[in-house]
């Protein structure tokens, strides 16, 4: 439950948007049976679900939104897909080690969070999710550390290259420089 907080103390307002597993399913369910997860494990888990779950409504709102011009809008799309395959590997895993999957939250109320109303062009929209993926990748950076299978552990760093991924593609698409600075990221 510690985990759960801490998550959410980094900065994670949405996405974890990413836990990006996109070769990794096999690697998943092997550290499932190990026995190693721990009720901690479980937690941690469920917190990257809800994360999912949100970046898969922020994706749906942006592509509603009518403000994505047609190759940010593939993009974006193609983004969601990750986390949709980030979700279903989440849900899969915390069966596996006993737990309940968290339910996720409507669209309207992921909106209402983020005040998607005030998304008024393509960059407000490229700027919330950005910052959604730079979010989630720190979280799954930070919570490394904290769990009881490696397994996981090397899962979350994983899921984190892929926050990443998109964090940058998503800087490209808003012609921001690259960071100058190393070590931009779990800080």
């Amino acid at each position: 439950m510690t985990q759960m907080i801490d998550l959410r103390r980094r900065g994670v307002l949405l996405s974890a948007s990413a836990v990006a597993l996109m070769a990794g399913y096999e690697k998943m369910a092997f550290a499932q049976g190990n026995g190693a997860a721990s009720a901690n494990d479980v937690g941690i888990l469920n917190t990257a679900l809800a994360l999912e779950n949100e970046a898969i409504s922020a994706y749906q709102l942006g592509a509603q939104s009518g403000l994505l011009q047609k190759p940010v809008l593939e993009v974006a799309v193609l983004f969601q897909s990750h986390h949709k395959e980030h979700r279903d590997a989440l849900i899969a895993t915390i069966r596996k080690l006993g737990g309940t999957p968290v339910a996720a939250k409507s669209d309207a109320e992921v909106a209402k969070a983020l005040n998607a109303s005030a998304l008024k062009t393509q960059t407000d929209v490229l700027r919330l999710a950005q910052r959604l993926e730079k979010g989630a990748a720190n979280a799954y950076i930070g919570v490394i550390p904290s769990f009881g299978d490696r397994n996981l552990a090397q899962i979350s760093a994983r899921l984190a290259a892929d926050e990443v991924m998109h964090w940058t593609a998503l800087g490209g698409a808003l012609q921001d420089p690259l960071p100058a600075k190393a070590l931009s990221f779990g800080a």
